[in-house]
């Protein structure tokens, strides 16, 4: 198996090389950190874990062009390593669960699938978040900030995915939800200081961009 990770990364980061939304090899490689400490804290069969974290993005509609093709090639690319079926299945069926979405996703059903969902969140939030929010917005050509802009409290995933935001307003519609729904007890502890983090940087923002000068002079 240790064979088929390090197959698995150099596959990741030849797909991944050119993106510049913040989905990038970078990205996944502190998502599988993540999820090989969560799994230590919180158990699971680990080369699930791995393996789904490492190639979660590959069939990401954000990143590619046609879904299903991506899926077919994520198949066929792990049965050629050999990966047996029933743990193929299980990938599988994490990687096409753990979307936000909008947040209209039903609960993990594993605890592999908690994990890797945890860790690709932790990376959604914090100062890691907060950059690549922005990284994000850019490459799409999303605004940073609309003073009218109004938080999509309930979305569609097609409202999610399509629907028209701005960076500052994607942290109230998802990244300031996401402490709550984390699934271990290890990722709610390692959410939280993250999370202050977000809400400190939103303050400050706001403070900023209203150019607010009070008590500069003491």
């Amino acid at each position: 198996m240790e064979e088929i990770i390090k197959r698995a990364e150099e596959w990741v980061q030849e797909k991944l090389k050119h993106d510049k939304t913040g989905h990038d090899w970078a990205h996944i490689s502190r998502v599988y950190r993540h999820a090989v400490y969560l799994a230590a804290k919180e158990g699971g069969q680990v080369p699930v874990i791995e393996l789904a974290a490492l190639l979660h993005d590959v069939v990401d509609d954000k990143l590619v062009e046609d879904v299903d093709a991506a899926y077919m090639e994520l198949m066929d690319w792990l049965h050629a390593q050999c990966v047996p079926e029933s743990m193929i299945i299980h990938i599988i069926d994490i990687i096409k669960s753990m979307s936000f979405k909008g947040g209209n996703r039903p609960p993990m059903k594993t605890i592999e699938g908690q994990i890797v969902q945890d860790a690709d969140r932790l990376d959604a939030i914090g100062a890691m978040g907060i950059a690549r929010t922005f990284m994000y917005a850019g490459a799409v050509g999303h605004s940073m900030y609309k003073e009218d802009g109004m938080v999509r409290e309930t979305m569609t995933e097609e409202e999610y995915r399509n629907g028209q935001s701005t960076a500052i307003h994607h942290f109230y519609e998802k990244l300031l939800k996401l402490k709550e729904l984390m699934n271990t007890q290890t990722a709610k502890k390692l959410a939280q200081e993250r999370h202050d983090y977000m809400e400190q940087f939103l303050t400050q923002f706001m403070k900023e961009w209203k150019t607010d000068y009070e008590n500069v002079d003491g």
